[in-house]
This record gives C-alpha cells, structure tokens and sequence, in this order.
C-alpha cells in the first residue's frame, strides 16, 4: 500500500459528502490510505482558544466536532469498500491554509464545489477556488448534483449506444507546447488505475464572425490556418502532430492506456466543458508555466472549467521549479 494518502476535505455538507465517496474510491483504486480533513467552524476554534487561554479545567476536554461521527456513519454504511488505512483529523486555521498545509505530501486533496456555507446559486465556492488555487498536490473538485447529473446521464446514454471505452474515460486538456509534464503523467496514472481511455482535447483559434469584431478584440491566424481544398484545416493538422509527440513518451510509459486525440476549434475551456458530460474526470494544469512555479495565480481554462465542467476536475500544479 502506498504511504502517499488521499484526502477527502469535508464539512458535513451534501457537497462533501460527494467528494468523500469520490476520495474513497480513489484511494482504494491507488492502494493508498485516505485522510479525512474537517478544518473546525470558527465557534469551535473560538472555544479551544478561550479554553487554553484561561486554563479552565472544568470544561471539556476536547473540542466539539460535530462532523467526526458523521463521517464514521457514512464510512460504516452500506458495506463499501474502505482503502486499508483511513484516518480523520480535526484542522484549526482558515480552511484555505488548514488544507493548503495538510495538502503537501497528499497524492490528491478532494473536496465539493461548494462548502456548508456557500449560496444555493454560487457555481464554486470560495474555498474550493482558493485551494485548488494554491495547493501544492493537486486539487479534485466534485461538483454538486445537479451539476453532476447531466454528466451521468450523457455517460449512461453513451454506454447505451455502444460508446464503451469512451464513455468514463479521462479528458486531458493539453497545450502541447506550455502543459507541464506532471499534468500528462496524473492524467495517464488515472486513466491507468480506471481501466480507461485518456482523450486528449487541444484548441485552435478561428478567425471570429465579421459580427463578432467589433469593440471585441480577436485573434488572427494567417492564411495557411484556414481549411484548405477539401484536406482539412493545417491548424488541426499542425495541432495532432504536436500532440502526437508531445504524448509519446507517455504512451510509451502507459503502453495498455488507449489514447484519443482531438484538434478542435474555438475556445479551450468551452470544449473541456463539453467533454466533461461523458467523462469520469478532466484534468487541466492550474497556470501557465512561464509564471513561477508555486505562483497562486489559477489559469483562465482552469478557472473556467472549474467553474462549469459537469464531473470531476482535476486540477494539476507544476511541482518542478524547472519549467
């Protein structure tokens, strides 16, 4: 079993109830332990430090953790397959930094789009923006049912019509010249441990509608971009040989992951978004590699994504100051 744990952040909520049965099967896909996390609502973190600050030996010992045996109840239910060591730790400290901190050595934090506290209407809570931000593992953000239930009801339609292999398979949003190495390889290791495809999805701009340009900046590709007689579009073409090579070392390393490329056009996120209907997991890096390596700044694709994918996101750091 491998000592590198998954952690499960959860605050009770729906939302993290969620991300806690993804981190369960996650961790029993790696053979690793998981880790549940609650960092403390701020009443109880006011009580330990009125409590240590008086030294009053009349009140309770320990500090009021509501969420402990919530997650005892939903770990011992309905017979489900646990990882071999799970372990639940109460966390003082904002819930950015209290995860942040126990995130280091994590193979992934997991946690729900939105927390206890978040409004009905909000796309991603605060929280899970601010972490997946600035983690330094990478960050799996479950969105909430209704979210989630367009993704698996488009999945169920593709296993019906004969998808198969398509159908759960994990989405790598890639720029074949800028993507760290470290976002292929947790996208590959994924697919690996699933038994599933990897697709990979690039973006090219296309020149905009002539309604489209005025008072709105555009991208202009030169001529050779555009479709030629009949032989498909260069950009496209140009775009699956880069990646073609930029995956070779990783089809190399995962010879039995099955790989699908796609060369699309228009924006990258809006495609990542779309991709996410039938997919178990899209993996995209947090921010462009040219800014520095532990920055916490999230990328603009990041972020969209984040905000509108229908499954699972994972967002991948660039863990090597050498890029």
């Amino acid at each position: 079993m491998s000592n590198t744990p998954v952690i499960a952040a959860v605050d009770g909520s729906e939302h993290s109830l969620r991300a806690l049965e993804w981190a369960r099967k996650e961790a029993v896909r790696h053979d690793c332990g998981l880790l549940v996390a609650h960092v403390l609502p701020d009443h109880a973190q006011l009580y330990a430090g009125r409590r240590a600050s008086l030294h009053d030996a009349s009140e309770p010992g320990e500090i009021p953790d509501p969420v402990r045996p919530w997650v005892a109840s939903v770990l011992g239910a309905g017979g489900s397959e646990l990882p071999e060591g799970v372990a639940y730790e109460a966390l003082e400290g904002s819930v950015p930094e209290a995860l942040r901190v126990i995130g280091s050595e994590a193979r992934m934090l997991v946690m729900g789009s939105r927390g206890r506290g978040g409004f009905a209407s909000l796309l991603l809570g605060s929280s899970s923006r601010a972490v997946a931000s600035s983690a330094a593992c990478p960050v799996v953000v479950v969105p909430h049912a209704e979210r989630g239930a367009a993704a698996e009801a488009d999945a169920a339609a593709d296993t019906a019509a004969g998808a198969g292999q398509s159908a759960g398979r994990v989405v790598l949003g890639l720029h074949a010249a800028e993507t760290p190495d470290d976002v292929l390889t947790f996208a590959f290791t994924e697919a690996a441990v699933r038994g599933t495809t990897v697709q990979v999805v690039s973006a090219y701009a296309i020149p905009p509608s002539p309604t489209l340009v005025i008072d709105s900046p555009f991208a202009v590709i030169p001529p050779e971009g555009l479709a030629d007689e009949g032989d498909g579009v260069p950009a496209e073409r140009e775009m699956l040989r880069s990646q073609t090579e930029r995956l070779a070392p990783l089809r190399e390393r995962f010879p039995d992951v099955p790989v699908e490329q796609a060369a699309v056009p228009g924006d990258p996120a809006g495609r990542l978004v779309i991709a996410s209907r039938a997919a178990a997991l899209v993996v995209v890096g947090r921010h462009h590699p040219r800014r520095t390596a532990m920055s916490l700044a999230i990328g603009s694709v990041a972020h969209a994504v984040l905000h509108h994918a229908h499954g699972p996101v994972a967002v991948v750091p660039t863990l090597k100051d050498d890029v």
